[in-house]
């Protein structure tokens, strides 16, 4: 499904509260008018069951609430209706069907809405960074994974089922598979080519410390780095390319660890060029940084309370009703 298109930007009303949830930390911060006002962080509690996140997440958020209209979050896995599923079970374990939203805006007494942390990226970037101007978008994070979140007519588009424009998981040639070579003609998970584990396991095997060395040779000159740098770049290249050729999509925004760095968007870019010009969308940097996903959820939060979806009771409605 697709929501209803954004007609207007980012207006100065009242603040709205965001919550990230990362498998390694979460934030929370209030929002107005597309800019962050005041954030706080903390590490995700281990193991990360629903119960202990929730719990932290409501210890993080508190002390902002009161100031805030509504909030929204941003978290991995699939998320439908406010109810996350974890893709990641060994990060996320326990995570099946909790309905997160309702669980957050019933302890933060705000209306809550809830989203898959790349979506909620596409949606900031959309409404207040690197896709303003657009109306068929798609942001990508080449971080630890690769994910994504399309906006179809200045529509996010959302699956009922909660998985929708996950580009990690199509497939592309597999090369080294996460470091090691395989047979010619096996297909590959993008992830598996791509992301930053994938370059991560690349980097190991040719005796760099991690990928971010390797990244920093190959923008250096390294040969052998270069190759693997724009082995990760062609496959996404791909990718966007069939996104563009299905669905129309005018600009890309690259975001995440990798997608940020200086000479990753040109390699993409060349790689591009490959393909008819028709398929060759603008790339551009993602322009709010690590923010996107608090932003995106913010507005998200605003946007469905005005619309009167994706919005669960709270106490403090409770307390207004009795």
């Amino acid at each position: 499904m697709t929501t209803a298109p954004l007609t207007d930007r980012p207006a100065d009303t009242s603040p709205l509260l965001a919550l990230d949830i990362g498998g390694t930390s979460m934030r929370a911060a209030l929002v107005q008018g597309g800019r962050v006002l005041d954030r706080v962080e903390a590490r995700t509690p281990r193991p990360a069951t629903p119960d202990a996140v929730i719990a932290a997440a409501l210890e993080l958020a508190r002390p902002l609430a009161a100031r805030a209209g509504a909030v929204g979050v941003a978290c991995a896995g699939a998320v439908a209706r406010g109810r996350v599923t974890a893709t990641a079970t060994h990060t996320f374990p326990g995570w099946v069907d909790i309905p997160l939203a309702e669980r957050l805006g019933a302890g933060l007494g705000l209306p809550c809405a809830a989203l898959n942390d790349a979506r909620a990226a596409a949606w900031g970037e959309f409404a207040a960074g690197a896709g303003v101007g657009t109306t068929e978008f798609m942001f990508v994070t080449v971080s630890t994974g690769v994910g994504a979140g399309l906006v179809l007519g200045g529509a996010l588009h959302l699956a009922t089922n909660g998985l929708d424009a996950e580009l990690g998981f199509v497939t592309v040639p597999a090369h080294w598979h996460t470091g090691v070579p395989t047979p010619a003609g096996r297909l590959a998970p993008l992830e598996f080519e791509s992301s930053g584990t994938a370059l991560n396991a690349r980097a190991l095997a040719l005796g760099f410390a991690a990928a971010r060395a390797l990244c920093d040779a190959a923008e250096a000159g390294d040969a052998a780095a270069d190759a693997a740098y724009r082995h990760s770049a062609a496959g996404l290249a791909w990718k966007i390319a069939d996104v563009a050729a299905l669905l129309g999509v005018t600009r890309v925004a690259l975001g995440g660890s990798v997608g940020l760095r200086p000479g990753y968007r040109g390699r993409v870019q060349e790689a591009l060029a490959a393909f008819p010009e028709r398929y060759r969308p603008e790339v551009v940097h993602a322009a709010l940084g690590a923010d996107a996903g608090l932003i995106g959820a913010a507005l998200w939060a605003a946007r469905s309370t005005q619309d009167g979806g994706a919005q669960y009771p709270s106490t403090r409605d409770a307390s207004a009703q009795g």
